[in-house]
């Protein structure tokens, strides 16, 4: 897949079936439209490309937004290489962007950069200035500038609707089998070990901190899980817990990793995590050494799930 990120860095020399979208967790309804644009350009002698912004344009345009997302940007880019694409443009959204008419947007853009021969969308797509066109006006476009539409239809686009939202409300509430169903892989968090107060050293569960620096990332409910990880080629299992650490009044939030059966230094290094399980909430425990007893729990708990994989 060449990544590019900018519409005007886009070079190539067929023409593209295209299609829009933030695709944010690129999950298996996500995935189902990807597999019709890539078998729709294999049998015209095209290339599929995917047309996407970041920030997201809701980021920009309603300013108040704390929006939050399944995938970072890179996160996004990994996983839609995976699917067989061809091009993945990522372009800068901003209020000028915004700017641009329907038609400035299909001649200037579509058509004279990205040198459209079909575009794949869904039926209650909106674009250009305040976006006040629609797949009809995009149809008329088409024939304007010859250039083909096909309109994903209404169940699909329902089910990738239902999916994204599904997604986030079993994240939130720590339903992570649920969540990984919908998205057709694990979900995973990605970020840089960073030091911590290193207090699981202290009662043998040394853990390693995860700093996410993308504040859009979406973490999944505060608790104890089972994960996965590839370190130094080897996959590599453990328990994370995402919270505060009541039981030493800790009060902002971090995610720690404790890795079983590995041992390295894993400072500043990008590490990605692979939630496979939710164990337990979150608790406060009246001493460190419930705390360790209750880790120890966890940790059974945990190598049983993985015996069963």
């Amino acid at each position: 897949m060449k990544l590019f990120h900018s519409i005007e860095s886009f070079h190539t020399h067929k023409k593209t079936i295209i299609t829009l979208g933030a695709f944010d967790g690129v999950h298996i309804g996500h995935q189902k439209i990807i597999e019709k644009l890539i078998h729709n350009a294999n049998s015209s002698d095209s290339e599929s490309l995917i047309l996407t912004f970041f920030p997201h344009p809701r980021m920009v345009l309603q300013e108040q937004s704390e929006m939050q997302l399944l995938n970072t940007i890179e996160e996004r880019a990994e996983l839609l290489e995976k699917t067989g694409l061809d091009n993945l443009i990522i372009h800068p959204f901003d209020k000028v962007f915004s700017r641009l008419t329907a038609e400035e947007f299909v001649k200037n853009i579509l058509v004279d950069r990205l040198k459209i021969k079909k575009i794949i969308i869904g039926h209650d797509h909106r674009f250009g200035k305040n976006r006040t066109a629609d797949i009809d006006d995009l149809i008329v476009f088409g024939k304007k500038y010859a250039f083909e539409v096909e309109q994903i239809s209404a169940q699909e686009i329902q089910a990738v609707s239902v999916s994204s939202t599904k997604i986030r409300t079993a994240l939130e509430e720590g339903n992570i089998h649920l969540a990984n169903q919908y998205l057709g892989y694990s979900y995973f968090l990605t970020g840089t070990v960073q030091q911590g107060k290193q207090l699981g050293r202290t009662i043998g569960f040394p853990t390693a901190n995860l700093k996410i620096k993308e504040d859009y990332k979406l973490i999944p409910k505060s608790g104890v899980y089972v994960v996965q990880s590839t370190l130094r080629n080897n996959t590599v299992f453990g328990i994370m817990n995402i919270g505060t650490n009541p039981t030493v009044n800790g009060k902002e939030l971090s995610i720690e990793i404790h890795y079983l059966d590995f041992e390295a230094n894993l400072y500043s290094q990008k590490i990605e995590v692979s939630l496979l399980h939710y164990i337990r909430s979150e608790q406060k425990f009246e001493s460190v050494t419930l705390l360790k007893d209750q880790l120890e729990k966890d940790k059974l708990t945990a190598i049983a799930f993985i015996n069963k994989l």
